[in-house]
């Protein structure tokens, strides 16, 4: 096992590996950017070395500084959570170059699958159903055209090196094709420096199921229970579950053996997800794979009792997975909503500051908050607005609902704006409570009924 052990983050999935690496009786190391200073992770952990200046690219994202500081500190393994250099296939080959461990997938497993055409051409191949669409890469409008008059339009126009919605452009007829694949193509270059595209069928009416998978080095696997990723916002998650509405044992297993079975193909290492399109007609389709961590995995660790960062430490330290398949049962429900400084009723516009008072709400089993504020820290320009989650779980899907609109009735947070009530309002939406959502569901019917609510509110 590995004695020391650099985390390549900040927020709260540091603040969690710190905490989980001193269970483990390794040392952990801390990163920061100067903007960074005092913050929680940086406290709490058993070094901490500054890496450069608050902007993403000189600091976090800075892989010199980042690898001289593993060098300098004598870690053997560095563990990137999840954004910044998590899924660089580039940064993971200058981990093993130095011979430090990666705490995750190959390079070249990165590599396959953070491009988006390749790793839905890989699929195929292996025999997992994909969405309708481009085999291999378009370069030019043209093609374009000829896939989407064979498929059918609405069609989505996506970056193949893409993420968080960058590069995507939905068509829905030819007319608007040739622009917006100049759009989507110039996004893409400037994001991610490249320009490559892939086209995909737009289906309708459908949920985003996950399955996270893990397997080690000796060919060992196992699936965990389905997620529920349908309420987002311009291609964002805003709330996550587990396991699915809807999605009987038979399915759970389908889906479970179709991640092994791409994770076999993959000869992957550590734990991955899985995302599929699920239709109306309950048929699954294979969109993308995540070769890290996911901010949603507290929901998979409520409802299975197992620490999936732990497992990552394992896994990477040439330990065999002891869990059978038999092993992972579902015990009751759980939820999740992301915590995000910024302002919903103004376009979800970002928040920055001190957060000069904090209650955060406890009580019992089933109640989870991961996060790295406190009274007195200081929420950043710099970074992604996200700055905690809180995970409610209960025996069942409507128990796990109740805690969690409990627990946002209780949080105060003062000194910045942040979704609380936004994400109040959408748990207590009759949609909502039902489950009968699909991934369109929040932008175009809870959003702009909430946000009429809001404006009349005010004008009363």
């Amino acid at each position: 096992m590995f004695k020391k052990v650099l985390i390549a983050n900040r927020g709260d999935i540091a603040t969690r590996m710190v905490r989980v690496l001193r269970e483990m009786n390794i040392a952990s190391v801390a990163i920061y950017s100067t903007a960074d200073a005092d913050s929680l992770h940086v406290q709490l952990a058993d070094e901490a070395i500054c890496v450069g200046g608050p902007k993403p690219t000189d600091s976090y994202l800075n892989m010199k500084n980042i690898l001289s500081a593993a060098v300098i500190t004598g870690s053997e393994a560095i563990y990137p959570g999840y954004g910044f250099l998590s899924e660089n296939s580039m940064f993971a080959q200058m981990v093993a170059d130095l011979n430090l461990t990666f705490i995750g997938p190959k390079p070249e497993t990165i590599d396959l699958m953070g491009n988006k055409a390749n790793a839905r051409e890989y699929m195929r191949e292996a025999g997992i159903p994909v969405t309708p669409g481009s085999k291999g890469f378009i370069h030019d409008a043209d093609e374009a055209k000829k896939v989407a008059d064979e498929v059918g339009y609405p069609v989505l126009l996506k970056a193949a090196a893409g993420g968080g919605g960058k590069g995507m452009r939905l068509i829905d007829e030819a007319s608007e094709l040739a622009p917006k694949f100049l759009e989507a193509q110039n996004e893409a270059k400037k994001a991610f420096g490249d320009g490559a595209m892939y086209l995909e069928k737009v289906l309708t009416d459908v949920s985003h199921i996950e399955v996270q998978i893990l397997r080690d080095n000796f060919g060992n696997a196992v699936y965990l229970p389905e997620r529920n990723c349908s309420l987002q916002r311009n291609n964002q998650k805003v709330l996550e579950e587990s396991p699915a509405v809807g999605i009987s044992p038979e399915k759970r297993a389908y889906l479970g053996e179709l991640a092994v079975k791409a994770a076999n193909a993959l000869d992957y290492r550590g734990t991955g997800t899985l995302e599929f399109l699920r239709d109306n007609q309950g048929n699954f389709y294979f969109m993308e794979m995540n070769t890290r961590i996911q901010v949603e995995h507290p929901v998979t660790e409520m409802v299975t009792g197992l620490d999936l960062l732990k497992l990552q430490v394992e896994i990477a330290a040439n330990e065999k997975l002891t869990l059978t398949q038999d092993d992972i049962q579902i015990k009751g429900h759980a939820i999740e909503v992301r915590l995000n400084a910024e302002q919903p009723e103004l376009n979800f516009a970002p928040s920055a500051g001190p957060i000069d008072y904090l209650y955060l709400p406890n009580g019992g089993n089933g109640v989870r908050i991961d996060t790295d504020l406190f009274t007195g820290a200081v929420v950043q320009p710099f970074y992604d607005s996200m700055i905690g989650k809180l995970i409610a779980s209960g025996s069942d899907r409507e128990a796990a609902l109740t805690r969690l609109h409990r627990m946002l009735d209780e949080i105060v947070l003062g000194g910045i704006k942040t979704n609380i009530n936004f994400q109040k309002a959408l748990v207590q939406d009759e949609h909502v409570k039902t489950g009968a959502v699909n991934t369109k569901y929040l932008e175009n019917e809870f959003l702009p009924q909430w946000l009429a609510e809001v404006s009349e509110h005010e004008t009363v």
